[in-house]
């Protein structure tokens, strides 16, 4: 019989477990939230001036070209900026940095509806616009990545890098039914909104490091200490691109990255349209086409994201240039008057490799050039950009001499069979470095 009283604990009974406490999501994934926010703003803030060529000529009798000298100025800064905004992230903070570019794109983007010269749309939507948003390109994914991130930092480049790819071609409609619909200053209204919209997030949620607020990067084992403040942003970003660009590697990345630009923004963002509207395609056809491109760059990249944490980097790039070349190469054959199947099918296909060549492309940098990896992805981002431009200029004269976008199709492919066995050539710096020294 139990000599225990009542109300008495029974020394022979285990204790009932303490309820398990919910742990918190790290901070590092709200960063990445509002990163990714962010991307997505900048790339469709970048995706209006191309709309604007056509209004700003029926009212200001403006020629193209020199509408087009803004659009170039703009697409310029986005990808030279970067290198520098990275630079300055390490010097003043992420928060400082990005709310200033937004203030900068509102600025511009606002006061444009004023504007009554052609100087004016060069320095309002070519350079205030074009340094905003290419403060806030990959290299701002880049750099929250390395800081807040050691692991899933190949999913989260994924996913960071298919808001910045998609938000330029998702917003693409949107942006353009409100100028057929209001014109393009009700539009310009809105980009200047919803860019001021995105500071109060960026300065309430994103912080600088993980240390701010006494956490250690997702995925570390131990804490990692805050960097001082990077002092001299614009000589560190020409000095970390005159170490890279004596290494082998370097050129290897930002060539490939140059066909990369090459082959999605110069050459199919730029001349898809009418070159499917020379078919006989209706115009808002092909640019729904190409909005659906943006969707599904999306799953791709972050599926590229995935795969770059567990597969040899250099690999994923020459089967993404290798796939990518193929099917530019069977596109003029799909070319047609009507959206069918097979057309769809290389929207799909095409959209899976839109931009997934930027994860492996990004963990190559950080694998070469540690801390100044951001700076250097920067510059790897600006060849991008230059590639983009040339084919973007050099697609338009080839149709102007045979008539057809065919012979660009075709070239473009060739140069993307030339990145994957570029991408090839890149080893691991553990086996060492291709090319190392040798430039």
């Amino acid at each position: 019989m139990s000599d225990l009283r009542p109300g008495a604990a029974d020394p022979t009974r285990t204790p009932a477990p303490a309820p398990a406490r919910r742990r918190r999501p790290h901070r590092a994934w709200s960063v990445a939230a509002v990163t990714f926010l962010t991307l997505i703003g900048a790339a469709a803030f970048a995706s209006l001036p191309s709309l604007l060529i056509d209004p700003l000529h029926a009212e200001f009798h403006w020629s193209r070209g020199t509408i087009g000298l803004a659009v170039s100025v703009n697409l310029a800064l986005y990808g030279l900026t970067a290198p520098f905004a990275a630079a300055l992230m390490d010097r003043f903070g992420i928060r400082r940095v990005v709310a200033t570019a937004l203030t900068l794109i509102a600025l511009g983007a606002g006061l444009t509806v004023f504007m009554t010269t052609s100087w004016q749309l060069v320095l309002l939507w070519g350079v205030l616009v074009g340094l905003g948003s290419g403060s806030m390109a990959l290299a701002f994914a880049a750099t929250v990545t390395g800081r807040w991130f050691v692991a899933r930092r190949g999913l989260v480049t994924g996913i960071l890098t298919a808001a910045g790819a998609s938000g330029q071609l998702v917003f693409l409609p949107l942006l353009s039914w409100i100028v057929d619909r209001y014109g393009w200053r009700p539009a310009a209204v809105t980009v200047a909104l919803a860019a001021l919209c995105v500071v109060p997030l960026v300065w309430l949620l994103l912080r600088d490091h993980p240390a701010d607020v006494g956490l250690a990067p997702y995925g570390a084992t131990e804490d990692v200490p805050k960097p001082p403040p990077q002092r001299d942003a614009a000589r560190r970003a020409l000095r970390a691109l005159f170490s890279a660009a004596r290494t082998g590697p370097f050129w290897l990345l930002a060539g490939t990255f140059a066909i990369c630009g090459a082959t999605t923004n110069g050459l199919v963002k730029t001349h898809f349209v009418p070159a499917a509207h020379d078919h006989g395609m209706p115009m808002t056809a092909a640019a729904s086409l190409l909005a659906v491109i943006g969707v599904f760059d999306i799953a791709g990249t972050v599926a590229s994201g995935w795969f770059t944490d567990r597969f040899d980097t250099r690999r994923l790039l020459a089967v993404y240039y290798a796939l990518r070349g193929i099917s530019l190469m069977f596109l003029p054959l799909l070319l047609a008057d009507t959206v069918h199947p097979p057309m769809l099918f290389f929207i799909v296909f095409y959209g899976l490799d839109w931009v997934a060549t930027v994860p492996p492309t990004l963990a190559l940098c950080r694998e070469h050039y540690g801390d100044d990896s951001a700076i250097v992805f920067g510059w790897v981002l600006a060849a991008h950009q230059v590639g983009a431009a040339l084919i973007a200029f050099l697609g338009g004269l080839a149709r102007d001499a045979f008539g057809t976008y065919d012979p660009v199709w075709y070239t473009a492919g060739a140069l993307c069979a030339v990145a994957a066995l570029m991408a090839l050539v890149i080893r691991r710096r553990g086996g060492g470095v291709a090319l190392e020294g040798a430039v």
